[in-house]
């Protein structure tokens, strides 16, 4: 397994990312991500094991999730029924206990990435109660009187939209990196990774409306990489050149496909009524 990383092919990496997981890794504490929706937040961990050459383990959180799900399930009401029925599984209790994924990333015989995917949608008390766990890499299972410990310490990489604030004792457990919204050259690199051989020009375009629309008072939603890569492939799919997107009619003055941009009723709203009163003033694009 490789020990350093240093971005991939697919993903362009900021020279403090790289600090920060590289960080995180020598410490060996769970980096905590956060930054605006589609910043690549997830799409991290995936490119970290790529380059890691490691298995990688995603744990997805929901606002039902509990941390004992991620060490493991006791399937009571299962054995109960096969009891019943004298099915002979119910002998081994061990067929009725389901592995989370820290069971799986402590069982690895490599060293795992083991993504913990939006943590912050889960109760406030989800964070403090995989705190031992993380400290120790071990958790005892009642039900088989075993304790399972970590081979070896896997690369734990957290995530958080920023949705609730997270325990400082889990915090301080922690290496920290916010993920900044990318300026015009990291942007245009991105790009160019995802759609490489394409017009400069149709990019130079897109990408002075897709900042304008960002800076637009009053957005709901700022459009956000991930949106701009699914806008530029519509563009290419319609075949809409930069011209279309310089157009200067005032009637034309929201951008051709913006539903791959603006993702609310509010924010297309706020930009037609701003297109109309760029109509009846003659004037520029909304943003600018």
């Amino acid at each position: 397994m490789n020990s350093r990383f240093e971005g991939t092919a697919d993903y362009v990496a900021t020279e403090d990312l790289k600090v920060a997981v590289n960080a995180a890794v020598a410490l060996e504490r769970p980096l905590l991500i956060k930054g605006e929706p589609g910043t690549g937040k997830t799409v991290l961990a995936y490119e970290v094991a790529k380059a890691m050459n490691a298995p990688l383990l995603t744990w997805h959180i929901k606002s039902t999730t509990k941390a004992q799900q991620g060490l493991y399930e006791y399937d009571a009401v299962t054995r109960l029924r096969d009891s019943q029925l004298g099915d002979e599984r119910v002998k081994d209790v061990k067929n009725y206990i389901k592995k989370g994924k820290l069971w799986e990333a402590f069982e690895s015989p490599v060293r795992p990435v083991l993504l913990i995917d939006e943590i912050d949608k889960a109760d406030i008390e989800f964070p403090n109660d995989l705190l031992q766990e993380l400290d120790r890499m071990e958790f005892f299972v009642y039900e088989t009187g075993e304790t399972i410990k970590a081979k070896v310490r896997p690369v734990m990489i957290i995530t958080s939209n920023n949705e609730k604030e997270l325990p400082d004792a889990f915090l301080r457990r922690c290496f920290f990196h916010y993920i900044r919204f990318p300026e015009e050259q990291t942007m245009q690199a991105i790009v160019d990774v995802h759609f490489p051989g394409i017009k400069q020009k149709l990019v130079a375009e897109a990408l002075r409306i897709f900042y304008d629309m960002r800076k637009v008072p009053g957005l709901k939603k700022k459009p956000s990489t991930s949106e701009l890569l699914d806008w530029l492939k519509l563009l290419l799919v319609e075949d809409i050149d930069e011209t279309v997107l310089r157009e200067k009619d005032p009637t034309k003055l929201i951008p051709p496909l913006h539903g791959a941009l603006l993702k609310n009723e509010q924010d297309v709203h706020l930009f037609e009524r701003l297109a109309f009163l760029a109509r009846r003033e003659g004037g520029a694009r909304p943003g600018q």
